[in-house]
């Protein structure tokens, strides 16, 4: 008997592929637990459907990452900190921080999105990399000043 897997099963299929398994397995195992469904020309045709669906959304998805990334290349934020000796800075400036400067300059971002690979705990230019979409990154500056 031939399946589409509907969910990832260790050791058995990854959802969206076609396999061929014992009518036992499939029939009581993989389709009674919502694994798999049973392949007929009905579930390909709506297999193929939601695939269609399922990409159109990704390049749409893509599409509007791609034009909020040209905005935000040419973002910059400007934060005021406090400083010590020798202008070392009091703390840092968090991804959450960034987010919300972000969010009144009218981007929609979650803090997990905002990528920081250091912390941001000295003066001048920093460069902050923005996670929109899957491999759609942008780069804005950051600024810390006195």
């Amino acid at each position: 008997m031939k399946v589409i897997f509907l969910k990832d099963l260790k050791g058995q299929g990854k959802k969206d592929e076609i396999k061929e398994v014992k009518d036992g397995y499939g029939e009581n195992f993989l389709i009674k637990k919502g694994y798999a469904v049973k392949l007929t020309e009905q579930s390909l045709s709506k297999f193929k459907r939601d695939k269609a669906k399922e990409k159109d959304l990704d390049d749409k998805n893509r599409d509007n990452a791609l034009k909020i990334k040209e905005k935000l290349d040419k973002e910059e934020l400007s934060f005021k900190v406090k400083t010590g000796e020798a202008d070392k800075v009091f703390g840092s400036i968090s991804p959450k921080q960034i987010k919300d400067e972000l969010e009144k300059k009218g981007y929609k971002i979650d803090k997990k999105d905002v990528l920081l690979d250091h912390s941001l705990t000295s003066l001048g230019y920093h460069d902050v990399v923005i996670q929109l979409y899957k491999e759609v990154e942008a780069k804005i500056k950051v600024k810390l000043e006195k």
